[in-house]
């Protein structure tokens, strides 16, 4: 299942950027209840140990809706202006209600009662039987008075949230701000820049395997547990939100009232996670890829796994002499083959292929001799 975004090749103006410290705030605290997926962060994991027992036991309350799941009232709105973190949460304490029980219920219930389609039915949460099993849920995974708000009391809910999220601000976070906002305004120039040289879809490639392009095609998509398709029109807006807290993940919303758009790796810290490749490996892989139609092959895999039969006559070489050029490519590491009935389809391995330049660059500045 898919979440695919059309947005025209030459749509740059449909483009927002902004970040948010309130948002940082939280996708950090995903980093604090999953620290296995967030290699690169664990050194704000153990600076965490810190945080007071009390505000320690209210993340672990709250766990349940920030582990699989970012509640979609905190993208920003690209407003072209950075409110402080005060503002911020004056803003969300003017949220709906019922949409800021929709977005705590939603990590509860998968799949969404009555079905998902195009969009949740708040209304789904008044019905009996979805109401007892929310209580279920969220009095196993927090406690009971945090079930009651989310059924009868959202405002109360939030209350709590931000109320929570304030203490961790003050403890924490501010600090931890004042770091990070300069890479994130760095992070926003740069893929400000990738748009105006390559536009969306040359920039949107840097995301990819979590994020899949078809320039030709106008579209974006992302593999995610719903399918849903949006349409960025010329009166819309796509935002874009460099997270130094989101990676390795990509978090993305379709669904109004909030900002439709992307929160994204910012670029620093995409750099510091991709994988460093041993230089007897490296050079094998250099080799591979000197030759152009091991580079056009490879080009076209990168769009979807394909098959010999298929690749051939658009690269322009008989099946034979491909199949050769794909098992050099193969044993570099780059790809992966496997058979689909008759077929052996090829597909490139997102690891090694993100590797290369940071592991070229740090062999090129080792400051070891070379023997």
């Amino acid at each position: 299942m898919t979440i695919v975004f059309r947005v025209p090749a030459s749509g740059a103006e449909r483009v927002g950027f902004a970040y948010s410290s309130a948002m940082e705030a939280v996708l950090s605290l995903h980093v604090l209840v999953e620290p296995k997926h967030h290699p690169v962060q664990h050194g704000w994991v153990r600076a965490m140990r810190k945080l007071s027992p009390a505000l320690k036991r209210e993340i672990e309350a709250f766990s349940y809706a920030v582990r699989s799941y970012f509640p979609e009232f905190l993208f920003p709105r690209p407003t072209g202006g950075l409110a402080d973190f005060g503002s911020e949460l004056a803003g969300l304490r003017t949220a709906d209600p019922e949409m800021v029980r929709l977005e705590f219920a939603v990590p509860l219930l998968s799949p969404w009662p009555g079905g998902g389609g195009e969009g949740r039915d708040p209304q789904a949460l008044r019905e009996p039987n979805v109401r007892a099993l929310l209580r279920e849920r969220v009095t196993r995974e927090s406690d009971e008075a945090m079930a009651a708000m989310l059924l009868d009391d959202p405002r109360a809910l939030l209350e709590r949230f931000l109320s929570m999220l304030e203490r961790y601000w003050r403890e924490a976070f501010e600090e931890e701000w004042a770091r990070i906002e300069p890479e994130l305004a760095a992070g926003v120039s740069e893929a400000g820049h990738q748009i105006e040289q390559r536009g969306l879809y040359g920039m949107l490639r840097g995301l990819w395997p979590e994020v899949r392009s078809d320039r030709q095609a106008e579209r974006f998509w992302l593999e995610r547990p719903h399918d849903h398709e949006v349409a960025i029109g010329p009166d819309d807006t796509l935002l874009l939100a460099p997270s130094a807290y989101v990676w390795p993940h990509v978090r993305v919303n379709c669904d109004g009232p909030w900002p439709l758009g992307l929160v994204f790796p910012v670029s620093s810290i995409a750099r510091e996670a991709r994988p460093r490749i041993p230089p007897a490996r490296l050079v094998g892989m250099l080799r591979a890829l000197a030759d152009d139609t091991r580079l056009r092959a490879l080009r076209l895999i990168a769009e979807r796994p394909r098959s010999t039969q298929e690749l051939a006559p658009l690269v322009g070489v008989s099946e034979a002499a491909l199949s050769k050029h794909l098992r050099v490519l193969a044993e570099a590491g780059l790809l992966e083959r496997r058979r689909e009935g008759y077929y052996v389809l090829y597909r490139l391995l997102p690891g090694p292929v993100a590797g290369l330049a940071p592991s070229l660059e740090s062999f090129l500045h080792i400051t070891d001799p070379i023997d």
